[in-house]
């Protein structure tokens, strides 16, 4: 179906359209000429000698290809000035006519095109030797003449360049026939160049015939240079376009759309009608077979290429190439000829020994160009960059894939629902709300201590199971971690959450019969609805998981949230006066915990963090007093005593020989202070200590919130001189290409991650890949939660730098961090002012 705006294709043989009334225009004008001309014909010797030089000079010396088509740039200009000065009229159109027919039919060309040529041909010379006709006679070799001579070129340039158009909006559409006006630009400036030198060659001609054999030495040397720029253009061409072409691939290749950014610069790189890509099904990949037309926008899933040659490309892991000049496999022609396929090259796309795919091309544009050996070696270096990429792509596509699912059940994990939660609660219409359910598998601890961890990795995968069947299909079924799994969908009502949970949950408790074990598995529900129980994920996780707390201990173990739940937010209200008075009275203590460099264990700074020891509950926990503190406007005043007392602490050590940097965390609200820079400033100007010894610290969530926000105060923050981290990195819904644009240093892998790497490849596979890509961009990374040797030594493995964690010291008070330093610390490297040097990790 043909859409709206869209030219219907044609083919060759409709150009007819366009010959014939260039015929008739070459017939007309010649008849005129013959009329009014007092010698329209003659002079055939030296007409015959012209004729052999419009033939040489017919050669291409320069190639432009638009679409299917190819505009060849040659030196025809020379020997036309010197025919219209010397012959008559009619002559003219006859030699002009003769030497197009002869080099269009030694292309062998197809007939319309060959008679297309030869009629744009004679209508450009009948039409410039009638101009010439109706201008005053030509006399002498003086500007006059010049201009009667350029005038009568410029007119058979006109026609050519118009007629071409012509036929390829005819054959191809407006804006192929565009494009081919665009393209004239150099031919018509390097025409305008041969008629200035054919008209000198004319004055020295007619000066004296002599000159001829400087002229014939002149000509050589310029076919040479001609030549030689044609090369030179042509490499210039090829490299820029590898360039853009490689750059493209390595950028679309983490964006999913490698193979649009590859088969399009492939095909106009190689100037051919057909680019195809194929990728055998591999793992959860499908089969990838998607080709690019020099017609057509998108990508078509077709092959032109037999699947005989892809076959044989795969199997010997060499490049097949079938045309003219380049024939490795004969016995493939036939098939091309069935497909009407004028030639083809299949490069296999190779990892190590491995053979991921293969990258097509057929039919070279233009019928007299062809594939050349040096085609072939461009083509094999775009494979090269191509494989890469792929290989690249699925890595990362397998990492995605497992950030984002729980290797044991292939469920979504909990970002993945964090995520999904959050664009669900966007978007609500009347009447229906969007409900989250937790589930919690009961007595999996005694099923793991009981029967071992592989009994208890079948019960979770077989709740997973059912719950993904028993689930409607509008639900995202994921595991949240451990025992626990997510379900969330939009519904009418709670009540009707509540329904279907109890629905799930008796599904769930039907026996599991394992080998000749038979076990009965119940779950705890717990229920929580937007808008009703909070307005954000994180809050509807916060709840349900209260919810579910709270259906452990209720009968028929399915809950609704309900305010009475959430004790720990009533506590957390009833500490703001109490957190007011504690930083009045500077009750909050500042602890401070190492960070070691993993390779040779020197200590390269510290952490600080906020401790509160309350009167009457005990130690609150940090998560809580900064939530007051965000909560109730004392946020500010909670960082600025971590700071001053960081500073103070650093300027200390400074003057006690063991210049430390410190690091201090700032929650998100910070950065939304205009004032902050300011203050870190007078704070550092006060306390005397460089702003490269001071690191803040922010978290994922804070710094990459989807907005700009943080940008501003956090470049001020740069600009001081202050280092920058992201921290918890892993935990949010970003990634690292996300912080390219931003100003900051050091990238902090969360704990959860690095106390994983032990024992699941899928928390591995992400320390690792955060790893080396952020060395890549030139960030530090830092591994929290250190904890034990092994963990270590994999950090190692992996190159990563810097450590913190139980393994090297748990947060200390400053006195305590005092004798620490003294038990820890080798003294060597303090009083030779390097690095302070762990004695032994305990």
């Amino acid at each position: 179906m043909i859409g709206r705006g869209q030219a219907r294709r044609r083919s060759s043989e409709d150009a007819w359209i366009i010959t014939a009334p260039l015929a008739l225009i070459a017939v007309t004008c010649a008849t005129i000429t013959g009329l009014v001309a007092k010698e329209p014909i003659g002079d055939w010797p030296e007409a015959a000698l012209l004729l052999v030089l419009m033939i040489a000079a017919g050669l291409p010396m320069l190639s432009l290809v638009v679409r299917r088509q190819t505009i060849g740039v040659t030196l025809t200009e020379l020997p036309m000035v010197l025919a219209l000065y010397f012959l008559p009229p009619l002559t003219v159109v006859v030699i002009y006519t003769l030497s197009s027919l002869i080099t269009h039919t030694r292309q062998r060309l197809s007939a319309p095109k060959v008679w297309f040529n030869v009629a744009r041909a004679a209508a450009g010379t009948s039409l410039a030797v009638l101009l010439l006709q109706a201008l005053p006679p030509i006399e002498g070799v003086g500007p006059s003449t010049w201009g009667s001579i350029f005038a009568g070129v410029s007119m058979v340039i006109l026609v050519s360049y118009a007629s071409v158009a012509a036929v390829h909006t005819l054959l191809h559409g407006w804006q192929t026939g565009r494009g081919t006006l665009r393209t004239a630009t150099p031919a018509v400036l390097t025409a305008a160049i041969n008629v200035s030198v054919g008209l000198i060659v004319l004055i020295l001609v007619e000066n004296t015939w002599w000159s001829l054999l400087l002229l014939a030495a002149l000509g050589a040397g310029l076919a040479l240079v001609y030549r030689a720029y044609a090369q030179f253009f042509r490499q210039h061409r090829t490299l820029t376009d590898l360039y853009d072409l490689t750059r493209a691939v390595v950028e679309s290749g983490h964006s999913g759309t490698l193979a649009d950014a590859l088969l399009g610069r492939v095909r106009a790189l190689m100037q051919v009608e057909y680019a195809t890509l194929w990728l055998p099904a591999q793992g959860w990949h499908p089969e990838t077979l998607l080709t690019a037309r020099v017609d057509d926008r998108g990508l078509l899933d077709l092959a032109l290429t037999p699947p005989t040659i892809r076959e044989r490309a795969r199997d010997t892991r060499r490049t097949v190439a079938v045309g003219r000049g380049v024939t490795t496999d004969a016995e493939f022609r036939a098939d091309l000829a069935e497909r009407r396929i004028k030639d083809a090259v299949v490069v296999p796309l190779r990892s190590g020994q491995v053979v991921i795919g293969t990258l097509e091309v057929a039919n070279r544009l233009g019928d007299g160009n062809h594939f050349t050996p040096a085609d072939i070696a461009v083509l094999e270096t775009v494979a090269a960059h191509a494989a890469v990429a792929l290989e690249n792509s699925r890595l990362v596509d397998r990492l995605r894939h497992d950030a984002y699912h729980d290797a044991l059940t292939k469920l979504p994990n909990r970002r993945r629902i964090t995520g999904a939660l959050e664009e669900s609660v966007k978007f609500r219409t009347d009447g229906e709300v969007v409900a989250l359910l937790l589930f919690d598998v009961d007595g999996l601890r005694q099923v793991n201590e009981s029967l071992g961890h592989a009994a208890g990795d079948k019960v979770l995968t077989e709740v997973a199971k059912r719950l993904r069947a028993s689930a409607p299909s509008s639900a995202l079924v994921g595991r949240a971690g451990g025992d626990e799994f997510l379900v969330t969908l939009r519904l009418e009502s709670a009540e009707a959450a509540l329904e279907l949970a109890a629905q799930l949950r008796d599904q769930i408790r039907d026996e599991m019969v394992f080998d000749a074990l038979t076990l009965d598995v119940n779950t705890a529900v717990g229920v929580a609805v937007h808008p009703d129980h909070g307005s954000d994920a994180a809050t509807l996780l916060l709840r349900v998981d209260l919810a579910t707390t709270a259906a452990k201990s209720v009968p028929g173990s399915v809950q609704l949230f309900n305010p009475g739940l959430e004790s720990r937010s009533l506590r957390r209200l009833g500490l703001a006066g109490d957190l007011h008075q504690a930083l009045d009275q500077g009750e909050l203590e500042v602890y401070f915990q190492p960070k070691v460099t993993l390779r040779d264990r020197r200590l390269v700074g510290v952490e600080c963090l906020a401790r509160w020891e309350h009167p009457t509950h005990g130690t609150v926990a940090p998560e809580d007093f900064v939530a007051v503190a965000e909560h109730t406007g004392q946020l500010s005043r909670l960082t600025e005593v971590v700071l001053r007392e960081g500073l103070r602490r650093s300027r200390d050590w400074a003057e006690a020989n063991q210049p430390l940097p410190i690091a201090v965390n700032l929650a998100a609200r910070t950065l939304t202070d205009q004032h902050f820079p300011d203050r870190v400033q007078e704070l550092l100007t006060e306390y005397g200590v460089p702003a490269q010894r001071l690191t803040l610290e922010i978290t994922e969530s804070g710094v990459l919130d989807g907005t700009d926000r943080p940008i501003p105060t956090l470049q001020r923050l740069r600009d001081l001189g202050v280092r920058l981290s992201v921290d918890d990195f892993g935990t949010g819904d970003s990634s690292l290409a996300h912080l390219r644009r931003l100003p900051v240093h050091e990238v902090k892998v969360d704990r959860s991650f690095v106390q994983g790497m032990a024992t699941d490849p899928g928390d591995l596979a992400i320390v690792n890949a955060v790893v080396t890509l952020s060395q890549q961009f030139g960030l530090a990374v830092v591994a929290e939660g250190v904890e034990s040797e092994l963990t270590l030594e994999l950090l190692q493995d992996i190159g990563c730098e810097i450590g913190q964690g139980f393994l090297f010291s748990r947060p200390l008070p400053y006195e305590r961090l005092a004798a620490w330093f003294g038990a820890q610390v080798d003294p060597e490297t303090i009083s030779s002012g390097e690095l302070p040097r762990l004695r032994v990790v305990p």
